[in-house]
C-alpha cells in the first residue's frame, strides 16, 4: 500500500520535474494542436462583478459555487468548523480550536514541536471539507493539517479530522504543515485564485503573491475581459471570440443525434480542432507542473504546464486513477473525448452541477438510450440497482472524505484484475467474489471481450520486460495519446530496430506528449543519432516540447547545425525561466544543476546542487545527481560522502543505496557494493533496473571470488 509519505514524494517528484511529462490527444486528422493567439495586449482583468449585467444567469449560477467559494477571508459567515474550544488528539498531540476577540485561533505544534497560537486568516473550500490557512513571515500562507468535514452528521461529517489520518507527521518533517509541501503560494494558489502571480524572490526567500480575485472568478477561465466589456458597451465585437483571449465554444454548430441502431448519439459534424474546454479546465483539473509565470489563455495545456503521464503511483497500469490525479489525464483516455464530447456536455461550467440534475444516469442518457443501456440485458442487474457511474466511473476517496470518480469511462475489465492486478468496478461492489468470477459473469452477459487494451503492455513495461507489448500498444491507432506517450517512455534496453522505429515516429507524432516522451527516450541515444533525428523539436510549437528538447541537447549545443543553435539557445532561456520562477523548490535548483552539468559547467552545477541541499537536506534527487556529477568530475570521494549523508537522513530510500552501490563497484569495493545493491532491491523489489544491476554485481562478485 502506498503511504501518505510516498504520495507526498510522488507529488514533489512530479510537479517540479525538470522536464515535461505528458500528453494531449491528437485530432483524427493528425494535425498538431493549434496555438490560439492572445487577446489584445491592452486586455486587463476587470473582475467577475463586471460580468453580471449581461450574463445574469451565468453569474447567478456561479454565486455559491465551489469556484466562487474556493477561498475566502475567515469570518463568521465563512468559517464552517467548530471553534468553540474543542480539542483534537493527533497521535498524542492535542490541538485546540477557539476564538479570541472575534478571530479564529488554533493552538497546535509549530515546526519545532512547541505549542503556538495561530490565527486563521483564510478558509479554503467548502465541500466536502474546508481547510484553513495561516499567514507566516515572508508572505507565506500555510495550510493547517486539520480540516473540517462539512458533510452532514448522517453522512459522518461535522467533525475535525487530520489529513494524514493513519501516519504521524512529526514537526520538522517535510510533510509537516509548516513546511514547503503545505505552502499555499505554489501548491494551491494558481487553482484557487484568479490572475495569480506567485512572486517568489530567491534572494530574500519570500513571496509577494498577488491576484485580481481571491477565488476562481469568470476571468480565471475566460481570460482578461476589459476588451470584451468595452466592446459590449459599444454594441459591437471585432472577432468571433468577442474580445476575449479564448473561445470555449467546443460545440459550434454541431449537435448530438441519437443513432437508433447503436443507441448512442453521434456528433453531426467532426470536431475540426482540439476541444478547448479540457485544455482550459485541465489547467487545474490535472496533475501537472507549471512552466510559465503568466498563464496563456487559449493555448494547449502543454504550452504552459506539464501534465502527468500514466505513471506508476499515479495511475494503475490500465490507466485507472490511483493517486489524486483529478480528471484531465483520465478524460484523455476516454472514447467520449475522442468522439468530441467536452466538459460542458455533462457539467454546467458556472454552477459545476451536472447539466441534467443530481442523478448522473440522466446526464448519461443524453447520449446513451436508457432502454438499451439501463436495461438488465446490458447491466446484468435488476432495474435501478446499478447506475451508469457505478460500473463505468469507479470512485476513490482522497483527502479522507472527498469521493471522486474516474473520468476515463472505461468498460469493466475484471480479466485485467486477473492478468495484471488492477482493480475493477465489479469487485468494488461484489467484494465477496473473485475477479475470476466477475470475468465469467461478464463473459456470460456480453461474450468474451476482444476490445484492445493497453494495461497489459504498461504493466509489463513497468516490470522492465514489456517492449514487445509496448510496441504493439504504440502501433494500435485506438491507443489514446497519453497511453502511447507512457508506453514509449517505458521502452527499455536493448533498443533494437523496432524500438528505434517507434522512437523516430514518436519524435514526429502530432501529440505533444508523445513527442515529449520520445525526447526523454532520445536522451540516451548516441550523439550522432540525436543529431540526425529530433533537432527540429528545439523550435516546436509547444513550449513543453521545446523545454524537453533543451535538456535532451544540453550536452551537444556546439555540435548542433548552425540553424539549430539559435533555437537551442532560445529553448534554454525558456527552460531557465521556467525553473527560476520556482526557485523556492529544491527540485528547481536540481534541474538547473543538471542543465549546467550537461553543458559542462561543473562549478555552476555544483552550486545549484548545494543550494538544493541547503533547502532540503533530504532531497534524494539532489544527492543522487550531485554524486553522479562528482563522478564525472573525478571526485567519487565527495560523492560517497554526499550519498552516505543522505542515507543517514533517509535510510529507507532505495535510490540512495543503489547509487552508493554503483559508486562502490567503481571503487572496486564489490562486497560492500553488493550489500548496498541488495538493500535497494529489498526496499523496491519491483524495480527492474535495481534487480538487473544486482544480478550483474552478484555475477562479478562470484567471478572475483571463485568457489
Amino acid at each position: 500500500m502506498t503511504t501518505t509519505r510516498q504520495l507526498g514524494a510522488l507529488l514533489r517528484q512530479f510537479l517540479f520535474a525538470l522536464v515535461a511529462l505528458n500528453s494531449v490527444a491528437c485530432t483524427k486528422s493528425g494535425d498538431k494542436q493549434p496555438v490560439v493567439s492572445h487577446a489584445p495586449a491592452a486586455a486587463e482583468f476587470v473582475g467577475s462583478a463586471s460580468c453580471e449585467t449581461c450574463h445574469q444567469s451565468q453569474y447567478s449560477d456561479w454565486l455559491g459555487s465551489d469556484h466562487e467559494l474556493a477561498m475566502q477571508h475567515a469570518s463568521d459567515s465563512t468559517v464552517l468548523g467548530d471553534f468553540s474550544g474543542v480539542d483534537f488528539d493527533y497521535f498524542g498531540e492535542v490541538s485546540r480550536f477557539t476564538t479570541d476577540n472575534g478571530k479564529y485561533v488554533v493552538r497546535t505544534p509549530d515546526a519545532k514541536g512547541e505549542l503556538q497560537n495561530y490565527t486563521i486568516d483564510w478558509v479554503f473550500g467548502v465541500d466536502p471539507l474546508q481547510q484553513y490557512l495561516v499567514a507566516f513571515p515572508g508572505g507565506r500562507l500555510q495550510a493547517l493539517p486539520f480540516a473540517w468535514d462539512t458533510r452532514s452528521e448522517e453522512d459522518g461529517g461535522q467533525r475535525w479530522f487530520h489529513l494524514y489520518t493513519n501516519e504521524y507527521i512529526e514537526p520538522g518533517d517535510e510533510l509537516h504543515w509548516t513546511g514547503r509541501q503545505q505552502n499555499w503560494n505554489y501548491m494551491c494558489a494558481e487553482c484557487h485564485s484568479t490572475n495569480l502571480t506567485m512572486g517568489y524572490d530567491a534572494a530574500s526567500d519570500s513571496f509577494d503573491t498577488r491576484y485580481s480575485e481571491v477565488s476562481v472568478g469568470c476571468e480565471a477561465c475566460h481570460g482578461p475581459a476589459s476588451v470584451h466589456v468595452a466592446e459590449a458597451h459599444k454594441g459591437s465585437f471585432k472577432n468571433s471570440r468577442y474580445g476575449l483571449a479564448v473561445s470555449l465554444d467546443d460545440q459550434g454548430r454541431a449537435v448530438w443525434t441519437m443513432n437508433p441502431a447503436t443507441g448512442i448519439a453521434d456528433r453531426s459534424e467532426p470536431a475540426m480542432r482540439i476541444s478547448q474546454q479540457p485544455e482550459s479546465c485541465g489547467r487545474c483539473h490535472s496533475r501537472r507542473g507549471v512552466l510559465v509565470e503568466e498563464y496563456q489563455y487559449g493555448h494547449p495545456l502543454t504550452d504552459t504546464h506539464m501534465p502527468a503521464l500514466l505513471d506508476q503511483g499515479l495511475y494503475f497500469a490500465d490507466g485507472q486513477n490511483e493517486d489524486e490525479v483529478y480528471v484531465y489525464g483520465s478524460f484523455l483516455q476516454s472514447r467520449m473525448y475522442r468522439a468530441g464530447v467536452t466538459c460542458s456536455n455533462c457539467h454546467n461550467p458556472h454552477s459545476l452541477e451536472l447539466v441534467t440534475g443530481p442523478d448522473p444516469n440522466d446526464v448519461c442518457s443524453q447520449c446513451h438510450l436508457p432502454s438499451r443501456f439501463a436495461a438488465e440485458p446490458h447491466t446484468g442487474h435488476p432495474p435501478n440497482t446499478a447506475g451508469c457511474v457505478d460500473c463505468h466511473m469507479p470512485q476513490r476517496t482522497y483527502m479522507v472524505v472527498d469521493e471522486r470518480r474516474d473520468h476515463s469511462f472505461r468498460i469493466p475489465r475484471p480479466d485485467l484484475s486477473v492478468a495484471v492486478g488492477v482493480p475493477n468496478t465489479c469487485n468494488a461492489c461484489h467484494d465477496d467474489r473473485s475477479a475470476e468470477w466477475a470475468t465469467g459473469e461478464l463473459e456470460a452477459l456480453h461474450g468474451k471481450t476482444t476490445r484492445p487494451e493497453y494495461g497489459t503492455a504498461l504493466s509489463a513495461g513497468r516490470a522492465g520486460h514489456g517492449n514487445a507489448l509496448l510496441l504493439g500498444a504504440l502501433a494500435d491507432s485506438s491507443t489514446p495519446g497519453i497511453a502511447r506517450a507512457t508506453a514509449l517512455g517505458l521502452l527499455a534496453p536493448p533498443i533494437a530496430e523496432a524500438e528505434v522505429g517507434a522512437l523516430r515516429a514518436g519524435l514526429t507524432d502530432p501529440d505533444p506528449l508523445v513527442r515529449i516522451a520520445a525526447l526523454r527516450l532520445h536522451r540516451s541515444a548516441p550523439a550522432d543519432f540525436r543529431l540526425q533525428n529530433g533537432t527540429e523539436l528545439l523550435a516546436d510549437d509547444i513550449r513543453a516540447v521545446r523545454l524537453e528538447a533543451a535538456v535532451t541537447y544540453a550536452d551537444m549545443r556546439d555540435a548542433l547545425p548552425d540553424n539549430r543553435r539559435a533555437d537551442f539557445d532560445k529553448a534554454v532561456r525558456e527552460y531557465r525561466a521556467a525553473q527560476t520562477r520556482m526557485l523556492n523548490l529544491p527540485e528547481s535548483h536540481v534541474s538547473l544543476g543538471d542543465l549546467e552539468i550537461a553543458s559542462g559547467n561543473f562549478p555552476a552545477g555544483f552550486a545549484h546542487y548545494e543550494d538544493a541541499l541547503r533547502r532540503e537536506p533530504q532531497s534524494v534527487r539532489a544527492r543522487v545527481n550531485f554524486a553522479d556529477a562528482l563522478r564525472r568530475n573525478g571526485d567519487d570521494v565527495r560523492g560517497r560522502q554526499i550519498l552516505q549523508q543522505g542515507i543517514a537522513l533517509v535510510p529507507d530510500n532505495a535510490a540512495l543505496h543503489h547509487s552508493l552501490g554503483l559508486l562502490m563497484v567503481r571503487d572496486g569495493d564489490l562486497a560492500a557494493a553488493l550489500e548496498e545493491l541488495k538493500i535497494a532491491v529489498k526496499l523496491e523489489p519491483d524495480n527492474a533496473r535495481y534487480a538487473y544491476v544486482l544480478d550483474i554485481a552478484e555475477s562479478e562478485v562470484h567471478q572475483a571470488v571463485p568457489d
